[in-house]
């Protein structure tokens, strides 16, 4: 077994490897994932310790697949795509009970019917005056809040 990461430990990809290799021995090293993922191991080393200019999505993809992390994906929209970093999605593993708490904290009834009625009223001419702009900006903050809560389940249902 290898000395353990220096450079690379707290990396994301690098931790998610390490996890997977609790269940797949090969995993362990870096010369074994880059065999099951069909790479080079300078990839994985770059990969693993920040110093590849621009991961391509194909092997983000297939790490993510083999190492059953599908957070990984997220990660790679928030932090390499220029589209998915404008996008409101998270890349936050957390459990089943924390995500149905977050959720059910932003659907309760007087906060969504909160953000209906601001709405309603921002729509209500068929215009966004600049008095208005701001009120909008919240409203699409609180959305955004609840996009993340809802992409943190996606992450559940995929890991299983």
């Amino acid at each position: 077994m290898g000395r353990g990461a220096t450079i690379a430990a707290g990396n994301v990809w690098y931790e998610a490897r390490k996890r997977a290799a609790k269940w797949n021995e090969k995993l362990q090293s870096r010369e074994g994932a880059a065999e099951i993922l069909h790479v080079s191991v300078d990839v994985i080393d770059a990969v693993e310790r920040d110093t590849y200019k621009h991961m391509p999505v194909e092997t983000a993809v297939a790490m993510a697949d083999v190492y059953n992390a599908p957070e990984l994906l997220n990660y790679y929209c928030l932090k390499e795509c220029p589209i998915g970093c404008k996008r409101s999605i998270s890349d936050d593993c957390i459990d089943i009970e924390r995500a149905t708490v977050q959720l059910t904290k932003m659907l309760r009834k007087d906060v969504v019917q909160g953000i209906k009625h601001r709405l309603q009223d921002i729509a209500a001419d068929g215009k966004v005056s600049d008095d208005e702009v701001d009120a909008l900006d919240e409203i699409l903050g609180d959305l955004s809040e609840l996009s993340k809560i809802i992409s943190k389940l996606q992450v559940i249902r995929d890991r299983l």
